[in-house]
């Protein structure tokens, strides 16, 4: 799958007070079963179509990966959780510190972005689509309070979520999810993982998001049949 690299920035300093910047995040949605991933499209003000993966600002009080659940859903109309993989970052393990967990749920990239005169600050997540049963747990009317998923269970394997879906099934799309008037315009689709890198324009940190997030997939996939995830989500030695 070819792709341009994208290079992080040098670490900075720079400080902005509470009405400086304002938190969001955004989600790469996968469907597992089907190696497919959520991308969205609108129009500019000059009517060309370009595709994004669904992001917004986290509501007051809000944490920022159920934020990005959420943000996910109203721009994309699909329900989704976050999906801990194999992935590398620096949080420190929460106290007593015992083993470390194989698999995370952190976010793979961040962003800093000026929009206005505010600091936009941006976390990007990997995220799955839900199991029907779920699906109808959440159901709910357009218009209505968002209700958030639970999260993926720690002794749900890949292979045992997958199966969680009859054979073909399509994770459903629910309609008029948006917020405001531009969100209800956005359209979007559930499509392979190499035409989302395509459409996505083949480099920058979108696509990159896409890729770290289906790479983390196929590695998670691989230690669960090699047996080096135990029932607690905890990496085994052997």
């Amino acid at each position: 799958m070819a792709a341009h690299p994208v290079h992080a920035s040098l670490p900075l300093f720079a400080q902005f007070a509470s009405e400086d910047f304002v938190i969001g995040g955004g989600v790469a949605i996968f469907h597992i079963a089907s190696g497919s991933v959520v991308i969205c499209s609108a129009e500019d003000r000059k009517g060309r179509t370009y595709y994004f993966l669904p992001k917004g600002r986290r509501d007051a009080g809000e944490e920022s990966g159920r934020g990005a659940e959420r943000e996910g859903y109203e721009e994309s109309g699909y329900r989704n959780r976050l999906l801990p993989l194999p992935i590398r970052h620096h949080q420190p393990q929460a106290h007593p510190r015992t083993e470390a967990p194989a698999l995370t749920a952190e976010p793979v990239w961040m962003q800093l972005m000026p929009v206005s005169r505010y600091q936009y600050v941006l976390y990007w997540y990997i995220a799955e689509t839900l199991p029907p049963s779920l699906e109808e747990e959440l159901d709910a009317q357009a218009g209505e309070a968002y209700k958030p998923p639970p999260p993926f269970p720690k002794d749900l394997t890949l292979r045992e979520r997958i199966k969680m879906e009859p054979e073909g099934y399509e994770p459903r799309h629910h309609e008029g999810t948006g917020v405001d008037e531009e969100e209800k315009a956005y359209k979007s689709y559930l499509v392979p993982v190499e035409e989302a890198v395509m459409k996505l324009g083949g480099r920058g940190v979108l696509v990159d998001v896409v890729l770290r997030g289906w790479k983390g997939i196929q590695e998670r996939m691989r230690l669960e049949e090699e047996e080096w995830v135990d029932e607690d989500g905890k990496g085994v030695v052997d």
